[in-house]
């Protein structure tokens, strides 16, 4: 009864969030049309994660679908609906306030996601394919069709062209804040896939953040290259993409020695700070690297300060990873990366 109740948004959101292989029975137990209607709301990888799951099942008993039947039902119990319908009520919102031409460029603001859905296919199509579909294409085309994919599908794809047009792509996602209805079209066009786009309607994309995870997704060769170029073109924004590919969490897929390593090149002040706004694992992880009498003297100091400043707590922990950071350009670390390449 409770499956009843719950629409496939909200089942696909249970299955997702449930162990794999009892979403893959639900999924089974469901029947094929509501199966299929869950796995067009999820992304390429968990369909393909549940795919195999579903294919992996066997001796399956009562108990075990009973089991899985009472985990949903508390599960669906807990949850409500209305997170579900938040999007398409704040669209109706602010077009029965400012208009639709007002209303949609506001909503591409308060909606990240709302801009991909347009080329949701995109993230379907083999690396190899987006390649060859962008070969052609200039660099202006190729940056903003990566802004459309995950981090590590875009860096992939990236890796398919020649070195030069690497350098100009990331240049350009860097430096890009908001693209044109007609350049949109454009793309669409590319993509044979037409749309209805308002002349007035912009959308932003691209920009440091998505430079960053793209640059964090390519090899460790390229990404040198890339830098490098980078470097040469725009100092600052060399810094800011370099700034935002390695952060502070990162620090924490580090094995304990060189998280040691990185941590005693920190000034005391700067590290009581650092650990004081870190999440509980996190600063318990840091503790654990150091010596039992410095870690019960940060332990101590951390237990007599009053609130900080959450700048403050930021500056901090950057601090820390560039602290790593200078080890790693010294040599004297290694930072872990992508395909288990490390510099």
């Amino acid at each position: 009864r409770a499956m009843a109740d719950v629409d496939g948004a909200e089942l696909a959101k249970q299955a997702s969030m449930d162990d794999g292989s009892m979403a893959a029975l639900l999924l089974m137990v469901v029947g094929e049309e509501e199966a299929a209607a869950i796995l067009s709301r999820m992304e390429p990888d968990e369909v393909t994660k549940l795919g195999q799951a579903m294919m992996a099942l066997s001796d399956v008993t009562e108990h075990h679908v009973a089991e899985m039947l009472d985990r949903f039902a508390e599960k669906a119990m807990a949850t409500t609906t209305i997170g579900h319908r938040a999007e398409a009520t704040v669209a109706r919102v602010l077009e029965r306030a400012l208009g639709p031409s007002r209303a949609a460029p506001m909503l591409e603001k308060i909606l990240p996601d709302a801009r991909s859905t347009r080329f949701d296919h995109l993230k379907w199509m083999e690396t190899a394919a987006l390649v060859k579909l962008l070969a052609d294409e200039n660099p202006q085309t190729i940056a903003l069709t990566l802004t459309f994919l995950s981090s590590e599908k875009a860096g992939a794809v990236l890796q398919g062209f020649d070195p030069a047009v690497q350098d100009e792509v990331v240049y350009r996602i860097a430096m890009m804040q908001t693209v044109s209805a007609e350049a949109l079209n454009d793309l669409e066009i590319l993509l044979s896939r037409s749309i209805d786009v308002s002349a007035a309607v912009v959308t932003h994309t691209g920009g440091i953040t998505d430079a960053a995870a793209i640059m964090n997704a390519v090899g460790k060769a390229d990404e040198a290259r890339i830098m490098k170029e980078l470097q040469r073109r725009d100092k600052d924004l060399a810094r800011a993409i370099r700034e935002e590919m390695f952060v502070f969490a990162d620090l924490f897929a580090l094995d304990d020695k060189t998280l040691g390593t990185v941590l005693r090149g920190v000034e005391n002040a700067a590290l009581i700070l650092a650990i004081k706004g870190a999440t509980p694992e996190q600063a318990q992880r840091m503790l654990g690297c150091m010596s039992n009498r410095a870690a019960q003297s940060i332990q101590d100091e951390i237990s007599e300060m009053g609130p900080v400043k959450v700048e403050d707590v930021i500056a901090a922990q950057k601090q820390v990873v560039n602290a790593a950071r200078n080890l790693a350009d010294a040599g004297s670390i290694m930072l872990g990366g992508k395909g288990g390449e490390f510099v």
